[in-house]
């Protein structure tokens, strides 16, 4: 055989979505960068798949995993960022019980808070729905082939509208209070903080 041979792969299903579940968790600083603070976190009327916390951003990442599609990705994301700013005690105690570490309120960028869905695939629906910029949710394809290999793929959107547009500053809803508080960043708002030199880089 040649180097440039192609060799196709059987593509192996996840059976449940615990499955899914136990290899990120399994890999979480490979595949994400995030430090695992607890699994099946239980707070308010919601269970939280993965509690992650990502240095980089100083901000808790909630981790939920899909195999179906008969779900709101909005909907649900909105209500764990809801619980997760209406509960900040809960989430810095289990930072802390299950690291060691000495996490304070005020050490959190509550505002990089984020979720992410992860599943083996999402309709056009769910990709839809976070079609704009500044939304807090990402979206991730996982795919699992024989010989254990895996491919993770994030869905990005392509819209440069944001989210906020479709909220009056009047309205009281679960979107307009989390988005008060959580805030996604853009490549330009990074910039801003820059020196020259580091723009350069």
């Amino acid at each position: 055989t040649t180097k440039s041979l192609l060799v196709p792969l059987e593509k192996d299903s996840f059976k449940l979505e615990k499955d899914i579940q136990q290899l990120v968790e399994a890999n979480l600083e490979t595949l994400f960068g995030f430090q695992l603070v607890s699994s099946e976190f239980k707070v308010g009327e919601f269970r939280i798949d993965t509690l992650a916390y990502d240095e980089s951003s100083n901000a808790f990442v909630i981790i939920e995993y899909k195999r179906g599609s008969s779900y709101s990705v909005v909907d649900q994301g909105y209500s764990y960022l809801s619980t997760m700013v209406n509960n900040k005690a809960e989430f810095i105690l289990e930072y802390n019980e299950k690291t060691g570490n000495a996490l304070k309120r005020n050490g959190v960028d509550w505002a990089s808070s984020r979720v992410v869905f992860v599943a083996p695939s999402f309709n056009s629906y769910q990709r839809n729905s976070i079609n704009f910029s500044g939304i807090p949710f990402e979206l991730w394809e996982i795919r699992k082939f024989e010989k254990g290999l895996v491919a993770l793929d994030r869905l990005e959107s392509s819209s440069s509208e944001n989210i906020e547009k479709l909220v009056s500053k009047d309205d009281q809803s679960v979107i307009s209070k989390v988005n008060s508080e959580v805030k996604t960043a853009t490549v330009e708002q990074h910039e801003k903080d820059l020196d020259d030199k580091q723009r350069k880089l």
